[in-house]
């Protein structure tokens, strides 16, 4: 007797999804017949027509949208079946305690967790999103495992004596603009050009990076003062002023803006560090060098 079966469900799913035979062909590498095939075998364990066919291509039936929607489930916990499996070999487990000021905690360290789920996933990792500050105490007090924070032009003088740092390549500051700015189509932006826009800027809590105007302008025309990210950005989305953003939460920004870096030869500079204690474990040191791989990865450029 004819059986459903794993290729099949990916083969119904396929179809549902693209609306043709010969489109989920393409999508998984197989012949048009062979998918034909496949949908006879199918139709015929299941009892129903799971697509009716017509000249621009098919449509779900009900039996096939049952179908569909079991296949989803169960392809999907056979894919984590594989992941399981698969970590079986990886013998990296255990807990690390990962803090990250807010910026990054937008773009750099999902896109490291994300990492660390495919590579290790054994490996536990906890979060913890606050001011560099609180970072630093957390740190040294042993409540998280490595701190990810700002560094140099415009901030405080952190003391990081006894910790490992490393420079994660997450870029400098940029520009946050409207995307139909009149500057959205230079890149970079001359500092020079940035002296006559009205700014929005932050109003941190005492110890945070406050991201006011672009730090070497002498008197920029402030136009809001907001304390979050969200505000800030669709202040900018809405045309109503340009911002000061860390390039490494650039990929993060709502539709409506864009970011472009700035040439001013008198601006010195940020950088991110991950701040560990020296001799970091083998899971520790993975958390850091994931954090090393996705600031390459979400960097704009």
């Amino acid at each position: 007797m004819t059986e459903l079966t794993l290729t099949g469900l990916r083969v119904c799913q396929e179809i549902a999804h693209l609306g043709s035979f010969s489109a989920a062909a393409r999508a998984l590498g197989y012949s048009q017949p062979a998918i034909s095939r496949q949908v006879a075998a199918m139709e015929a364990a299941a009892g129903h027509a799971l697509f009716a066919r017509h000249a621009g291509g098919v449509h779900v039936t009900a039996a096939g949208a049952v179908v569909a929607e079991h296949a989803a489930r169960i392809l999907g916990g056979i894919d984590a079946l594989t992941r399981d499996l698969s970590g079986l070999g990886d013998r990296l487990g255990g807990r690390v305690g990962l803090g990250a000021f807010p910026t990054a905690a937008a773009a750099l360290v999902p896109a490291a967790l994300a990492r660390l789920a495919r590579e290790h996933p054994g490996l536990a990792v906890s979060l913890t999103e606050a001011a560099t500050p609180a970072l630093l105490r957390d740190l040294r007090a042993g409540r998280v495992d490595v701190a990810v924070i700002g560094a140099g032009a415009g901030l405080s003088e952190y003391d990081l004596d006894g910790l490992s740092r490393r420079r994660l390549d997450a870029g400098d500051l940029c520009v946050a603009l409207p995307a139909e700015h009149r500057l959205a189509a230079a890149d970079p932006v001359a500092v020079g050009d940035l002296a006559v826009q009205p700014w929005i800027v932050g109003t941190g809590a005492p110890g945070d990076p406050q991201f006011g105007a672009w730090p070497t302008l002498t008197d920029p025309v402030v136009r809001y003062r907001v304390r979050d990210w969200p505000a800030r950005l669709g202040l900018v989305a809405a045309g109503l002023g340009v911002c000061v953003l860390p390039e490494l939460a650039a990929p993060s920004v709502p539709a409506g803006v864009v970011t472009r870096r700035v040439d001013d030869p008198n601006w010195l500079g940020r950088v991110t560090l991950a701040l560990t204690h020296p001799g970091p474990s083998a899971p520790v040191a993975a958390v850091v060098d994931a954090l090393g791989a996705a600031a390459r990865d979400v960097r704009p450029g």
